[in-house]
């Protein structure tokens, strides 16, 4: 039943999505910033509701007049500003219940979101009380219904036993401490509707509580429209305790409820409002539930970040990624505009419900799925696409041949690809190339030639064990043979500056290092440069004569090589250990220093806490990782070696 009813509004919503998009474009759509818009309503609220308290006079003889006098009087300002108030309460209401509507229909109130849900539910009644305790205060006859209906009501229930309605029988019952009271009583629910705001996002990564301007104007002339078209008026005059009120002109947006106190019996009215409530509450944890795995949380490695991300059973990535600190790319965080477009170089993950616009089926057959709308199905290796306003090189797919294979150790090769006559690819030093494979999945190396040398494409390949890739390329590649392949990718490029910079290259890490290495002497950089590099053997430091003729010819660049695991065969007279450990004995205090860490996850993941600890500010480390997933495919995650 639920997840029929989630179906068929999820229809409705998409298809609303899409008109609204046509009409306003996806960043002005106002059904993707409900929560936001319910915020500035909020203060819509709350500014002019202090202006007519700042005229409103609460003794029971004086409310009505000084209302009349708000309206009438000051028709300028208070007049207006009295029917902005009504109707931003009343736009409240349908955005905050169209907030809620629509996380149901996306079944985003499970898991995590247990939280928000709750405090949404507690704030929506929150809400609705505060707008039936402002109807008390005008003192007209809606406000006699009101008082006299809410307080009928709730005399029902046992432990008042009628005592509240003995208030209101003789119109001398009603007294100035009692109105006083409702005044202070509307103040003080507006002031609880705020904190529960401020605590209903807590969870919400980054929540925007701020719509875009454009939105915010255009609510802004609505309701003074509104004001000006329909203004907001006292009703059959002032309040009369001892006439009944027969007539009135309904709110439905506050007082839907009021018309079954006079149909249905008391006790009823609460069996609805009180089941209804616990149902809503209880739905985070009725079925269909969310399949838990793994604790509930897989592992997201992003392109670029030294360490990776937890992300919860049914948590976005983009939710994940900003929760965990990471500066992604969005806008309307409901699937609409693309920003947050991304590719899963390896993994699964649920795309969910999106507009077609924003990512067609054929970028989804390449890999790319949008971080606001995708959960995870298993851990996975994601690359952020770069925003689209900003000028980046065109990312496009190529036909390279293979122009040689060379072995540099035992289970490293070098590999050199070409592109057909009069093309090239334009790319950063440090920067990547995916290959894609026959079942759409990427594999990820990085330029290991500077861009001024760009005639071929040399890459470093260094062997997995049972891994598909590499295994092909070590058994099964030859001379000649076609590659398909798309960039350039990453951003693990130099900063340009003027502090000393650290390279800490693990492995084939050494490769994108290479290349922003000669691209640095070849642009005339003279920022004095220690390449730390680090392997298990002799034999795994395979260009180790290239790096020391680096040293010979270039006065600002030095080099350290550090081994881990040496034995006797080696022979090795230098530094052995951890290769951050060998940078850190000698560069203690990283303060005023840049440090690029390009190896394993588990090497960077090591090293960059340690590095950040010893004064590195964390705005001048840039780091570069793979890893090797769970069956033993390596996976690229910014312009890093190891590959399955």
């Amino acid at each position: 039943m639920i997840r029929r009813l989630q179906t068929t509004l999820q229809w409705l919503f998409m298809r609303a999505e899409a008109l609204f998009n046509a009409a306003f474009g996806d960043r002005l759509n106002p059904l993707y910033h409900l929560g936001a818009i319910s915020f500035f309503l909020f203060w819509i609220i709350a500014a002019s509701g202090l202006y007519l308290y700042a005229f409103f006079e609460t003794g029971v003889a004086d409310a009505y007049a000084s209302v009349e006098a708000i309206t009438h009087r000051q028709w300028f300002a208070g007049g207006i500003l009295r029917s902005m108030h009504r109707y931003a309460s009343d736009a409240m209401v349908v955005t905050m219940l169209l907030h809620m509507l629509r996380y149901f229909a996306f079944d985003r109130f499970r898991g995590l979101r247990w939280f928000s849900w709750l405090t949404g539910v507690a704030l929506i009644w929150l809400v609705y009380v505060s707008g039936i305790n402002g109807y008390m205060l005008p003192w007209d006859k809606l406000a006699q219904f009101v008082i006299v209906a809410t307080f009928e009501w709730i005399d029902w229930l046992p432990s008042f036993g009628g005592t509240l309605m003995r208030n209101f029988i003789y119109p001398s019952s009603v007294n100035d401490r009692f109105f006083s009271l409702l005044a202070f009583m509307h103040i003080g629910i507006s002031l609880l509707v705020l904190l529960l705001m401020w605590i209903h996002v807590q969870r919400v990564p980054k929540a925007k509580t701020t719509p875009p301007r454009p939105i915010m104007v255009s609510l802004l002339l609505t309701m003074m429209g509104l004001a000006l078209v329909n203004p907001a008026l006292s009703q059959g005059g002032a309040a009369n305790l001892g006439i009944a009120v027969a007539q009135l002109n309904f709110d439905w947006f506050y007082l839907s409820l009021f018309p079954l106190f006079h149909t249905w019996p008391l006790g009823q009215v609460w069996a609805l409002v009180l089941g209804a409530t616990a149902l809503v509450a209880a739905l985070p944890w009725l079925p269909p539930r969310l399949r838990r795995e793994k604790n509930g949380e897989f592992r997201m490695t992003i392109m670029g970040e030294p360490q990776p991300v937890t992300v919860r059973v049914g948590e976005t990535l983009l939710d994940a990624g900003l929760r965990n600190g990471v500066e992604l790319p969005y806008q309307c965080r409901n699937g609409g505009c693309g920003v947050c477009l991304c590719t899963v170089l390896h993994g699964r993950v649920n795309h969910g419900l999106y507009q077609r616009s924003a990512l067609p089926d054929a970028m989804r057959v390449q890999g790319k799925a949008l971080m606001c709308c995708a959960t995870p199905l298993s851990d996975l290796a994601i690359e952020v696409d770069h925003d689209a306003e900003q000028p980046v090189r065109p990312i496009r797919q190529y036909l390279g041949r293979v122009e040689s294979i060379d072995r540099l150790g035992a289970d490293t090769i070098r590999l050199r690809l070409s592109l057909p006559a009069n093309e090239t690819i334009e790319f950063s030093a440090g920067q990547h190339i995916n290959f894609v494979l026959e079942d759409g999945q990427r594999r990820a190396f990085s330029f290991a030639n500077p861009p001024h040398e760009n005639g071929q494409i040399e890459l470093h390949v260094r062997r997995v064990p049972s891994g598909r890739f590499t295994t092909f390329i070590f058994t099964g590649l030859k001379v000649g043979d076609a590659l398909r392949f798309e960039g350039p990718l990453g951003n693990f490029t130099l900063n340009e500056g003027t502090k000393p910079i650290l390279f800490i290259a693990g492995a084939t890490g050494f490769a994108p290092v290479k290349s922003i290495v000669e691209d640095a002497f070849h642009r005339g950089i003279q920022r004095p440069m220690w390449l730390y590099w680090g392997a298990r053997r002799r034999s795994d430091l395979y260009l180790l004569d290239l790096a020391e003729r680096w040293q010979r010819e270039h006065p600002n660049f030095h080099f350290v090589p550090v081994l881990s695991e040496a034995t006797t065969e080696d022979a090795w007279p230098g530094r052995q250990g951890l290769v951050h450990e060998a940078m850190l004995s000698d560069f203690p205090n990283l303060v005023g220093h840049e440090v690029y860490v390009c190896g394993s996850v588990k090497m960077v993941e090591s090293a960059v806490p340690t590095l950040i600890a010893q004064g590195l500010s964390q705005d001048a480390c840039f780091s570069d990782a793979f890893l090797l997933s769970p069956t033993r495919l390596a996976v690229h995650t910014d312009s890093s070696q190891g590959h399955g």
